[in-house]
């Protein structure tokens, strides 16, 4: 499977391991150092809209919003982020990262070295964390099929489908999608806010699917 991915990398699942295009890419030519203003704006930005998504409808955001709470003006944000989901996108990106780089090499039954049952389980576990952790980012940033276009879902396709793959599931890459269904953020609120699930329950159910379909 290929390294870690930040959740706004435009990965397209081919079904193809790509773990070895990688490994003698060259490497990328040096970025040029951000401008202090930038930089600052970017911060201001970050911050203004972490505190919106916290505090409001995230799907309800709107630039104008974003904008004004960064005391920045809207050519300024339009330069760095297109829209809203982008921005949500961003400030996910480090917690996607981390959860990627333990699921690459962490310790089992999360990384490498469990059984696939026990893994798609932890799987399941550390996305509930996620999930209840930063919900409002996840809402703002999967907007519709907006979810399945992030780098970030396309890792946990890939990671998914080896699991399955390695389970002896049927067609692993179509069962991936179906496996990643219950993660998604609009069905962890209603659990969480209408039905009143909590993370442990949520989290059980899961390990329970993750199970029937590997055993």
């Amino acid at each position: 499977m290929e390294g870690a991915v930040g959740y706004g990398s435009a990965v397209r699942d081919t079904g193809v391991d790509r773990s070895e295009e990688t490994s003698g890419a060259s490497p990328p030519p040096p970025q040029r150092r951000e401008r202090a203003d930038a930089a600052r704006n970017r911060a201001l930005v970050l911050a203004a809209a972490a505190d919106l998504f916290r505090t409001r409808e995230p799907r309800a955001v709107t630039m104008e919003d974003v904008a004004r709470a960064a005391g920045v003006g809207r050519a300024t944000l339009y330069r760095r982020f297109p829209d809203v989901q982008s921005i949500a996108i961003a400030l996910l990106d480090d917690h996607e990262r981390d959860l990627q780089g333990r699921l690459l090499a962490g310790p089992p039954p999360l990384g490498p070295g469990a059984p696939p049952a026990d893994r798609l389980e932890a799987f399941y576990r550390s996305m509930v964390d996620l999930l209840e952790q930063f919900l409002p980012l996840a809402l703002g940033a999967e907007t519709g099929s907006a979810r399945f276009e992030t780098g970030a879902y396309g890792f946990w396709h890939a990671h998914v489908r080896a699991l399955l793959a390695q389970g002896g599931v049927p067609d692993p890459a179509r069962l991936a999608d179906v496996a990643l269904a219950p993660l998604s953020a609009e069905l962890y609120q209603r659990q969480r806010e209408i039905l009143g699930l909590t993370p442990e329950k949520i989290g059980d159910q899961l390990a329970w699917l993750a199970h029937r379909i590997l055993t």
